[in-house]
């Protein structure tokens, strides 16, 4: 038995169109949906997730290389 879990959006007219890769071919199978509204809070970000994530690098201090000079374009309009 496999288990898949995703997020899908159903559409204006009420039903939800699935296309999931089984990964048989030619085979009888028994599938189970489960529907599960996403409430509002699952939407947002986790708590304190900016705070652990925002100065988190602990690698070599990130330096920016030389960028170079551009080129000089003609104007499109």
């Amino acid at each position: 038995m496999q288990s898949i879990k995703l997020c899908s959006h159903v559409g204006a007219d009420g039903v939800l169109h699935l296309d999931i890769p089984a990964g048989i071919v030619s085979s009888d199978i028994e599938v189970e949906v489960i529907i599960k509204p996403i409430t509002p809070s699952q939407r947002e970000w986790m708590p304190d997730f900016f705070e652990e994530v925002v100065g988190g690098w602990a690698g070599e201090p990130l330096e920016r290389a030389e960028q170079g000079e551009f080129e000089t374009r003609e104007t499109l309009f």
